[in-house]
């Protein structure tokens, strides 16, 4: 999971639903409360009511027919009452509770209140008040409990319906809630969102900095990043300049000297003393390692840090400029240069980097082939893999790795210096990749890269 914003959004959402879990339960536990506890009062009512109603005649009490609640009166309504006396014989039951088995409580203390939830013989709950009393009747005092019940169907119905309508107003709310949480987030994250495209703009080379104005947390990011891009800017610059101005003072020396060798080897200069030759010789071979030391040094200059804000060069567009030019530069061989490129691909890094690699591989596959070149190039992951491979005589295994050292050559006797594949390595190092050499199935080298790019 890569995204902050998805991150963030799913944290939020697992906490919201928490949060609205949590929430539900505890209204719903205190609407159960305050429901059971308004039940009890409205039965402990009852109750009062039946010892109201009840008369006391010298063979006990007595309760009248008709009562004030309507629903003692009918059968199977849902509200029971009875009055038991000491033994906890019922002596009254209401004419609703005819035929129930209603779990009506056992004798209870003068003054003792009792107030649960029980079930009948097929399971049916009932919340039941019991309230023990003590009535003189006559010189004798006689205990009684006066009991009421009611079945819990409409307190369920109750509960269920509440349920509903808190679902229903909750899932509301936190959807609204969540509306507005990746409302706030989209806002929060515009910033980052802005430097992300100032930061593409960079890369493809439509600015040099980000211009926008960031909020105190982004800035040390901003202006930090502002420093490195005009950094390397301007150590680019400098880099530049002085490639160039090295390789302008040491251009007319190594020609002054390649002059002054070539001017004592001519005819015009006369024979050469026996003890001057081995010198001139030895001059020579000083003035050519003199070149590759300073193609090495220029090399080794450039092999600067990776321009990872370098927009994306087109590859095709690349190889094909190289091909044009080193057809013209063979221009009397009949080479076959085949294709293989992934469509749409591209570099991100400096385009000399790119033209260096193509070029020295390009470069010796038409020194060395017989009448085939096929260049290649894919992307794998993060990386871009480029190969270019022959039909010439191959790189012995044995040699792979020696002909990648500076100045290590598997033909003596073919022009160059050595040094190509070794240049290709420290750039393909210097991007975090590597360079391989294989046998083609075309029956001469393959030489493969791997730029993480």
């Amino acid at each position: 999971m890569t995204s902050l914003q998805t991150r963030v959004t799913l944290v939020a959402a697992l906490v919201l639903l928490v949060f609205v879990v949590l929430t539900s339960l505890a209204l719903e536990r205190a609407f159960q409360a305050a429901a059971r506890s308004a039940r009890e009062e409205r039965l402990l009512g009852q109750v009062y009511l039946l010892m109201a109603a009840a008369d006391a005649q010298e063979d006990g009490l007595t309760l009248p027919p008709g009562l004030a609640e309507a629903r003692l009166s009918l059968p199977g309504s849902g509200l029971y009452g009875q009055v038991s006396d000491t033994a906890g014989t019922p002596i009254w039951r209401s004419a609703s509770a005819l035929g129930q088995a209603v779990p009506f409580g056992t004798r209870l203390a003068p003054g003792e209140r009792r107030f649960r939830e029980a079930q009948d013989d097929t399971g049916r709950a009932y919340f039941v008040e019991d309230y023990g009393v003590t009535w003189t009747i006559g010189p004798v005092p006689r205990g009684y409990t006066f009991s009421v019940a009611e079945d819990l169907t409409d307190y369920a119905l109750e509960l269920e319906r509440f349920r509903t309508s808190l679902a229903r107003w909750l899932g509301a709310m936190a959807a609204l809630l969540l509306v507005a949480l990746l409302a706030a987030l989209r806002w929060g994250l515009a910033p980052l969102r802005r430097a992300a495209d100032e930061v593409a703009a960079v890369e493809a080379g439509t600015q040099d900095r980000l211009h926008g104005r960031y909020p105190r947390e982004l800035r040390p990011l901003t202006d930090n990043l502002n420093a490195l891009l005009a950094h390397e800017s301007a150590r680019q610059t400098r880099l530049g300049h002085a490639l160039a101005d090295l390789a302008h003072s040491l251009k007319t020396p190594l020609a002054v000297l390649r002059g002054a060798l070539a001017q004592v080897r001519t005819p015009d200069a006369g024979e050469m003393p026996s003890w001057v030759e081995p010198w001139v010789e030895q001059a020579a071979e000083q003035l050519r390692r003199m070149d590759e030391i300073v193609a090495y040094q220029l090399e080794r200059a450039r092999a600067r840090p990776v321009a990872t804000l370098s927009p994306p060069l087109p590859v095709a567009q690349v190889v094909e400029r190289l091909r044009a030019s080193l057809a013209k530069l063979h221009a009397g061989r009949r080479v076959l240069v085949t294709l293989d490129l992934e469509p749409g691909l591209s570099f991100r890094g400096l385009e000399g980097d790119l033209l260096e690699v193509l070029g020295n591989l390009l470069d010796n596959a038409y020194k060395w082939c017989r009448a085939k070149i096929v260049i290649g190039a894919r992307r794998e992951g993060a990386a871009l893999v480029l190969w270019v491979e022959d039909d010439g005589p191959g790189i012995p295994v044995a040699r792979a790795r020696d002909v990648m050292e500076r100045g290590v050559r598997v033909d003596l006797s073919a022009p160059g210096h050595g040094i190509g594949l070794a240049v290709v390595r420290e750039i393909c190092l210097a991007y975090g990749g590597e360079l391989i050499i294989a046998a083609s199935p075309l029956g001469g080298a393959l030489v493969r890269v791997r730029l993480a790019t």
